[in-house]
């Protein structure tokens, strides 16, 4: 039984990863056009299904919206029972149906010929009645469904949304929509975070341990110790960067047998520590730290001391 449910798994991925690979073949003049098409758009952009399908045009219509194109969702049959009203003539039509021929589109689509919309199926059906009907029309068709009886949408869905998503990603570039542009829209949770959570916000929270470059090791652990970062800014009589000691450097130097009242900050040191300015975004510090294989970053001023960050800080933060 295991050894069948694994089959049917890795049948699931072969048969939806091959046709996500023959939609290459749809890209066509059609195809770019209808991008085109979309991108011109006055009104709104409305994306509309039934069953399965609705499911797919509201997560479609929320790409457009988180990425720069103004959609709503409409349910096909809601539609047909008063929410057709807040279709104006301005706004253009995405119609997702695998068959393309409901009872329902037989309602609503003369409706929206009549009031002058464009209508742009997709559609797994080249002779239905919404691919003859539409204005544009995209035909992905199929082989089979993934499903082991070939007939619960999940092929057809899977490409009904990888359309979708290929659709938003034009009209992104197209609109030279930009991580700001993404702010504005998501300016909560971690995505919001990863755009406007700065190291500056994050270093006030801390304290910032630090020692002169002079000061014995014994005065290094105390401060270590109360600032809880697991390390400690080494710095002058100006408060500029001279280096930076971490727990390791003093596990290091007491398996030399260097002595905690006699050895200075400056025999243990790293000098030139990793540091960034205090407006830099914090996903960038974590990278830094990443790349570096560390955990603490010191903030500084034209190498003047500001602050000290924590790998744990940002990871607090949930935006990695």
């Amino acid at each position: 039984m295991n050894q069948k449910i694994r089959q049917i798994i890795l049948d699931t991925f072969s048969n939806e990863a091959d046709a996500i690979e023959q939609l290459k073949s749809i890209i066509d003049d059609n195809f770019i056009n209808i991008v085109q098409f979309l991108y011109e758009t006055k009104g709104k952009v409305i994306v509309t299904g039934l069953g399965k399908s609705a499911l797919i045009a509201k997560k479609i219509s929320a790409t457009f919206n988180s990425t720069g194109t103004t959609s709503i969702f409409l349910h096909t049959a809601d539609a047909l029972h008063g929410d057709v009203g807040v279709v104006n003539q301005k706004d253009s039509i995405i119609i997702i149906s695998k068959s393309g021929n409901t009872p329902e589109l037989e309602i609503l689509l003369p409706l929206l010929n009549n009031n002058g919309n464009s209508t742009i199926a997709i559609t797994n059906n080249a002779t239905s009645y919404l691919t003859n009907n539409a204005t544009y029309s995209i035909i992905a068709q199929i082989k089979k469904e993934a499903c082991p009886i070939n007939l619960a949408p999940t092929t057809s869905s899977t490409v009904q949304l990888v359309i979708g998503d290929a659709i938003a990603n034009a009209l992104l570039e197209l609109r030279g929509f930009n991580s700001s542009d993404f702010l504005k829209v998501h300016p909560s949770g971690s995505l919001g975070k990863k755009l406007y959570l700065r190291v500056y916000e994050l270093m006030q929270q801390n304290q910032c341990p630090k020692v002169l470059i002079n000061d014995s090791v014994r005065k290094v652990i105390i401060e270590i110790s109360a600032g809880r970062l697991g390390a400690v800014a080494v710095v002058n009589e100006k408060n500029e960067v001279k280096g930076i000691i971490t727990d390791g450097d003093l596990r290091r130097m007491l398996n030399k047998g260097l002595s905690v009242e006699d050895t200075t900050a400056k025999v243990i040191m790293s000098a030139n520590p990793k540091s960034i300015d205090n407006n830099v975004l914090a996903i960038e510090a974590f990278e830094i730290m990443k790349v570096n294989k560390i955990s603490q970053l010191l903030i500084t001023e034209n190498n003047i001391l500001q602050g000290i960050i924590h790998l744990q800080d940002i990871l607090k933060q949930g935006i990695v």
